[in-house]
């Protein structure tokens, strides 16, 4: 990742950056969620739960129980696609559209958020994986759809092309904005942060700063996630905005604001671990394939 001095020392000397993208971040980005997802699942779908239903921990947990090892990882093709893809795209596009703001000398800050707007809308043509993955994870639909192959021809064969992105509004207003804070806010950190020079020490920081991060953006657009799944846990019928979908939960769940962050508390977890671990393997790969 490009931090500030290298956009200043481009301006100051009148040259282009260095080309580090091409399909290295690609690759460094796709290989980090992959590992990321792979940990991280099982909690995933805790979380879901407790969107879903508002519910706390306990009960979601106990539903879990209940329905078995067989079921836990079930659902988790689509997100293991879907992120390794997403996450190649977040990297590697952001990358492909800083670069050559930075070598015309635009502003650091408006081309960070320029690059992570477009990374967004990008990784949003990715949505049908999150789509067919709630409908797996969702207990109603346990005994319609048998894997995710069965679920992509029902869904394109009875409802079309359309259906697959159900919920892309709030897609768009999260990944975009949370695309470039998160991109903006790691440089400023990285440039505060002291250098590392043993492996472990720099992992550890990589973790740390990608986590703390993480855990911060993901609360902040917790609510859109909230509407995400409440449209996407419907299959057919009209397609609802954002503003109908965010009245109806919050008249549903006693009209606080608060309740739109039922398990919040396990998201910031999740958040944490994933995007530590996401940061963390990102840089370990860069290092391999930049050496």
């Amino acid at each position: 990742m490009t931090g500030v001095q290298p956009v200043e020392t481009a301006c100051e000397s009148g040259e282009p950056l260095p080309d580090v993208t091409h399909w290295k971040e690609f690759v460094c980005g796709g290989g980090a969620a992959f590992c990321n997802i792979i940990i991280s699942y099982p909690l995933n779908k805790l979380i879901f739960r407790q969107m879903m239903h508002g519910v706390e921990t306990t009960f979601a947990l106990n539903q879990l129980q209940k329905e078995g090892a067989a079921y836990l990882y079930r659902g988790m093709l689509p997100p293991l696609l879907q992120r390794s893809v997403s996450m190649s795209l977040m990297f590697g596009v952001y990358n492909e559209v800083l670069q050559p703001q930075l070598n015309y000398c635009v502003n650091p800050y408006v081309a960070k958020t320029v690059a992570g707007l477009v990374a967004g809308c990008v990784e949003a043509t990715l949505m049908p994986f999150e789509r067919i993955q709630t409908l797996l994870i969702h207990p109603k639909f346990h005994k319609e759809f048998k894997n995710t192959a069965h679920a992509t021809r029902h869904i394109a064969g009875r409802y079309g092309i359309k259906e697959f992105y159900r919920g892309l509004t709030p897609i768009l207003m999260r990944n975009g904005p949370s695309n470039a804070m998160f991109f903006i806010i790691r440089d400023e950190v990285r440039l505060l942060l002291p250098p590392q020079e043993q492996v472990l020490y720099k992992s550890l920081q990589d973790f740390l700063a990608g986590a703390t991060i993480g855990a911060f953006l993901s609360t902040l657009f917790y609510p859109l996630n909230v509407i995400k799944i409440a449209m996407q846990c419907e299959l057919g019928g009209p397609h609802r905005t954002v503003a109908y979908e965010f009245s109806y939960i919050l008249r549903k769940r006693g009209s606080k604001f608060a309740n739109f962050y039922h398990g919040a508390l396990l998201n910031i977890s999740r958040a944490f671990l994933s995007w530590g671990i996401v940061n963390a393997s990102y840089e370990v790969f860069r290092k391999m394939l930049y050496a």
